[in-house]
């Protein structure tokens, strides 16, 4: 599961990719810069969690599961890292230009989890939108780098 939201790691060294994106794009607008380089093509795809679905989960599977099988948490909705970065650009009001570096790994070519058993067996089913998700890491972001700058 690729969980993401407010408070996540915006270290550009270890984040994962909505942190890196949103990071990368809040910048290039606050520095001006017109361009920013992203690895591979854009062309793997994930499925993302927001972390109050996840743990709204997790509360559900320990209340409500007492089965041995493993179960996925997801949201059941898949994206392409090219339509996460545009995403992400028009969120943070970056408009200039995404470059790919194919020279980088993509990754996995698909991410995406049967997420069937947790609504079956305990009624886990994701609520928070992704769009809305993301809106709400990006303003978390962008609150917290006006607070570092402000004090």
């Amino acid at each position: 599961m690729n969980l993401y939201g407010p408070g996540d790691n915006f270290d550009l060294e270890s984040s994962h990719v909505i942190p890196a994106l949103i990071r990368k794009c809040v910048e290039a607008v606050e520095e001006g810069r017109e361009e920013i380089v992203v690895w591979g093509d854009g062309t793997p795809t994930r499925e993302f969690l927001y972390v109050e679905d996840a743990v709204e989960g997790i509360v559900l599977a320990t209340e409500r599961y007492d089965g041995a099988d493993p179960v996925n948490l997801g949201s059941g909705v898949e994206i392409s890292i090219r339509d996460l970065a545009t995403t992400i650009a028009a969120m943070t009001g970056f408009s200039g230009r995404i470059t790919w570096d194919s020279s980088k790994p993509n990754g996995q070519p698909r991410r995406c989890l049967d997420v069937s058993r947790a609504e079956r067996e305990f009624g886990f089913r994701a609520r928070m939108a992704f769009e809305g998700g993301l809106r709400k890491t990006v303003e978390w972001y962008q609150c917290q780098r006006r607070s570092c700058v402000a004090g």
